[in-house]
């Protein structure tokens, strides 16, 4: 029942979609490793399925476009993109998933003040004062698993300590990764929420980038 309740949700969660045509691909023997199953995790995480994915979405290391100082994330919405600043003027590039309706979209700075493994997750007070009858049954929220639209990680961003109800978490629609297709937060890779959770502290400075400002 949380597996069917989940592919519904808003917000955090996106609508249903039809992935790509499939294609056969050959792809590096490492890139491969990057996305194959997690199973020392409490709930076992399958494989992308890299041929439902366009490859330009998929983690790797880039040039860094943002000018930001190292350790800040960078969110380009516009082309769905999330950057970790490195060192050397390198960034990690991670392919996301962003909101269609830029009007719930979250820009500007904010912090990770928070950061989840396996979090729960609960439709915000908008969301089910907007749509009572799809938010009003799960305001008491879905506890964390391999159902829940958040993933196995979540980063929480605040403003002047105050939580913004915008992250960054994983996803149970993989097919979705480099589209617009949810209501406000950004969803990444399960395997690549993981990458990221590992690599940021708590207090992370980030930057979300205005609809139709791109850095590529």
């Amino acid at each position: 029942m949380v597996l069917g309740v989940s592919a519904t949700l808003a917000g955090c969660v996106g609508e249903p979609m039809g992935g790509p045509a499939l294609q056969t691909r050959r792809f590096d023997p490492s890139l491969v490793a990057h996305y194959g199953p997690i199973d020392d995790e409490p709930f076992p995480i399958p494989a992308v399925d890299l041929a439902t994915v366009e490859p330009h979405v998929l983690r790797r290391e880039v040039p860094d476009p943002t000018g930001e100082r190292p350790g800040t994330i960078v969110v380009d919405p516009t082309s769905r993109f999330a950057f970790l600043v490195m060192e050397d003027r390198r960034a990690l590039r991670y392919g996301v998933g962003v909101g269609r309706e830029s009007a719930f979209n979250f820009v500007g700075e904010a912090t990770i003040a928070r950061k989840a493994k396996w979090p729960s997750w609960r439709p915000t007070p908008a969301m089910i004062a907007r749509e009572p009858e799809r938010y009003g049954p799960l305001a008491d929220g879905l506890p964390g698993g391999l159902g829940n639209p958040l993933g196995p990680r979540a980063l929480y961003f605040y403003r002047n300590g105050r939580d913004t109800y915008y992250r960054l978490h994983g996803t149970v629609e993989p097919q979705t990764i480099g589209t617009t297709v949810s209501s406000g937060c950004v969803r990444l890779f399960n395997q690549d929420i993981i990458d990221l959770y590992r690599r940021v502290p708590v207090g992370t400075r980030v930057v979300v980038l205005p609809i139709g400002q791109s850095l590529v």
